[in-house]
């Protein structure tokens, strides 16, 4: 019978770096077939954070040592948008970063499986059999020790030995890497790094905790749309940021961080929030990036990187006191990371 997984076609991007770049297969039927055995990891790798990197660099070297590809596995949606639509989280990563993110740890290529219904309605087994042996021809695969897989997550690390031992590859279930790095990784730790516990951090607006786990600034991706130009109006011109679905945004309030554009990082101080001051009532994302006035940015795509809160949102008496505090933030923010 016709395998339903290996007739979504998707367009295998190559990064343009050259001999030696990363491939990027979406959908099974990209995969090629000639390059013999390969060792796999598999996850939704929201973020890449350090417990994804620790799991990634174990599937490399063992690539390595035995002289297979290393090749990573990914979702696209996250598999509860689908599973419970309206339960998915806020993401920590676009796709098209993730990808960038998971092409900076030695791999040889990515594959992005669309997650449908008829994916996730297959069985650990199944799961297996059709794209780690069929496809991937896995001679080696690495997960973290709570990997789930399968049809309502029926499948553990057990099992994947077990069916590895079937199927001829060899399986390592690492143990997570704990939230704070001062405590050994070991069976046990009570707060490893997490998805959950990164987005959570966001949330409350401690990007600084949320930095520690990603092991890079928190950031947010989007596109730069017309404001009400009051910014400019009064000496802080701002780019307003559209940001992209399901992203996850930092709680309301003024931050230190970049604003990142074409590649290139530009310290800035972020509003979050309502502005108050002016009875708005639409929550925004705003950059002023520090003693630039500039800049022509609407309808460019960019990023903001988070590096620390300064204060929460407050609504204000005057104009004037909104200025002074404007000032004092931006001078914090210089200190920070001008």
């Amino acid at each position: 019978a016709r395998d339903p997984l290996r007739g979504r076609l998707g367009a295998q991007v190559a990064r343009s770096s050259g001999e030696g770049a990363v491939r990027r297969w979406r959908g099974l039927a990209e995969v090629p077939h000639d390059w013999g055995r390969r060792a796999v990891t598999i996850g939704v790798f929201d973020g890449v954070h350090r417990g994804d990197r620790a799991v990634l660099a174990s599937v490399v070297g063992s690539a390595r040592a035995a002289n297979l590809a290393p090749v990573v596995v990914t979702f696209d949606p996250h598999p509860l948008e689908v599973v419970r639509p309206g339960s998915h989280p806020a993401l920590l990563s676009t796709v098209e970063h993730r990808l960038d993110l998971l092409a900076e740890t030695g791999l040889a290529a990515t594959l992005v499986l669309p997650f449908t219904v008829e994916l996730s309605r297959l069985s650990a087994p199944e799961f297996v059999r059709q794209v780690l042996v069929d496809v991937l021809h896995a001679g080696h695969v690495t997960v973290g020790s709570n990997f789930r897989f399968g049809h309502k997550a029926a499948g553990t690390v057990e099992l994947l030995e077990q069916l590895g031992a079937d199927y001829g590859f060899g399986v390592t279930g690492l143990e997570l890497v704990p939230a704070d790095p001062a405590i050994p990784t070991g069976p046990g730790d009570p707060e490893p790094v997490s998805s959950t516990r990164i987005r959570a951090a966001v949330a409350g607006g401690d990007v600084a905790e949320a930095a520690a786990g990603l092991g890079r600034p928190h950031r947010v991706e989007g596109t730069v749309v017309e404001g009400d130009r009051r910014g400019r109006e009064l000496g802080y011109p701002t780019a307003n940021l559209q940001p992209t679905r399901h992203a996850a945004i930092p709680a309301d309030g003024v931050y230190a961080g970049w604003l990142v554009v074409g590649g290139q990082p530009l310290p800035a101080a972020i509003s979050i929030g309502t502005n108050p001051t002016f009875d708005g009532s639409q929550r925004r994302v705003e950059a002023y990036v520090l003693d630039r006035d500039d800049l022509e940015l609407y309808g460019r795509k960019v990023a903001i990187d988070f590096a620390d809160r300064l204060r929460e949102t407050v609504k204000f008496d005057s104009v004037a006191d909104l200025l002074e505090q404007m000032s004092a933030d931006v001078a914090q923010t210089r200190e920070l990371v001008g």
